[in-house]
């Protein structure tokens, strides 16, 4: 099924991070990055519609030398946003950088609140890929390249020691009672602790404690890892890669991974291309209950509606796609969506529609079909009914004969 869908051009701001604040409200960020390029790293406010127009509502110029807002997360009972950016790289090097940055959306205008520094080893080339929510939104984890820090929200202060990886992070998410951080290789599974004041403390797990000037202990006991769960190379082949996890927000047995394959090359042989799949987890047996291929190249980006019905994800194919979360059926695709590959996908809170963003300077807002999820079901009852009137007309003939 091809869906309605707009493209909006949005000149010199490449597009890397979006949120939806509610149906019709979502912050966009973007830029040239820390590079001397002349294009400015900002924050936009947009305001879209039901027939997908757009209104941009704001802008918040970021600082002179700081990074574009490479991830972001939004709160949406407190109208605030999450993003990554760098600080400038003067401070960078003295160690120095606020990168976890969080802005209020008040009467249509961005307002900086609060920041945090977790990313302090100076490397230039590092930078905030990871930001995600609890569901209560109670927690917030932010990540860079090998180190993820967990955080209580909206205070930004630590519940745990941070957890370095092996492997680069790409993605994270939150269970009831685990978090998932998900590593080019492996998905990583610690329990969370029953609540901020007391996390888990087993064996070697020693923490410190730290105190805020309200008399206040905050824990840092290092989380439990409870499982590791590595990329099933004997059906998608060595090499091949996470990218992108999501939990159902609805049964909380499934979740979704993107695995990307990368076909080792040969001189003997053509080379294989790179293929994007989507997977459906069982998360008790850590089973894959469903695959699917989605692209002859790397998917890009993913997103899971709010109501668990749809998938959406961007590819390096330069579409974007929309599937039955369920059977992971097909629903929609817009093959040339994009210049460059999405590197965002979002759902606004209703599931009514999808924006995508690309470093292309566009937007693309979709507008989500609303018989997609009847799609297979509708047609086998067409294929039913039509069968039953063959069958009459057959009967028929063979009675008058």
């Amino acid at each position: 099924m091809r869906p309605k869908h707009s493209q909006h051009s949005i000149p010199t701001f490449p597009v890397y991070s979006c949120a939806f604040l509610s149906d019709s409200t979502f912050v966009v960020g973007g830029g040239g990055g820390a590079a001397r390029s002349g294009i400015k790293n900002k924050l936009r406010l947009y305001e879209v519609s039901q027939d997908r127009s757009i209104q941009q509502q704001d802008e918040f110029e970021l600082e002179k030398g700081e990074d574009a807002p490479m991830s972001m997360a939004a709160h949406a009972e407190t109208s605030t946003i999450v993003c990554g950016v760098n600080s400038p790289e003067t401070e960078l090097a003295n160690g120095l950088n606020e990168n976890c940055r969080v802005y209020n959306v008040k009467e249509n205008k961005i307002i900086p609140l609060r920041t945090k520094g977790t990313l302090s080893s100076g490397d230039l080339e590092e930078y905030q890929k990871v930001t995600v929510l609890s569901p209560d939104g109670a927690l917030l984890a932010v990540a860079g390249p090998h180190d993820l820090v967990v955080l209580s929200y909206p205070s930004l202060n630590p519940i745990a020691e941070p957890i370095h990886t092996e492997k680069e992070i790409y993605d994270a998410a939150f269970s009831e009672d685990s978090l998932i951080i998900l590593t080019t290789h492996s998905l990583l599974v610690y329990s969370l602790p029953k609540d901020d004041a007391s996390p888990p403390s087993k064996g070697k797990q020693k923490g410190k404690s730290k105190t805020k000037s309200s008399g206040e202990k905050i824990s840092t006991a290092a989380l439990l890892l409870l499982n590791t769960v590595n990329v099933p190379s004997d059906t998608f082949g060595e090499g091949s890669t996470f990218r992108q996890i999501k939990l159902h927000p609805v049964d909380a047995t499934v979740a979704y991974t993107v695995i990307n394959t990368n076909p080792p090359r040969s001189r003997q042989k053509k080379s294989v291309s790179r293929q994007g799949f989507i997977t459906k987890w069982n998360i008790k047996s850590w089973s894959i209950e469903k695959s699917r291929k989605v692209g002859d190249k790397g998917v890009t980006c993913l997103d899971l509606s709010a109501d668990g019905r749809y998938i959406g994800f961007g590819s390096s194919e330069l579409s974007v796609g929309l599937l039955d979360a369920t059977t992971l059926a097909p629903c929609a695709t817009i093959l040339k969506a994009h210049d460059f590959p999405p590197t965002v996908v979002k759902f606004n809170p209703s599931a009514t529609l999808l924006v995508s963003g690309s470093p292309d300077n566009t937007l693309r807002v979709v507008t989500v079909p609303l018989t997609t999820s009847n799609s297979g079901s509708g047609t086998f009852l067409l294929i039913l009914a039509l069968v039953i009137i063959i069958l009459s007309i057959l009967l028929q003939l063979y009675l008058k004969q």
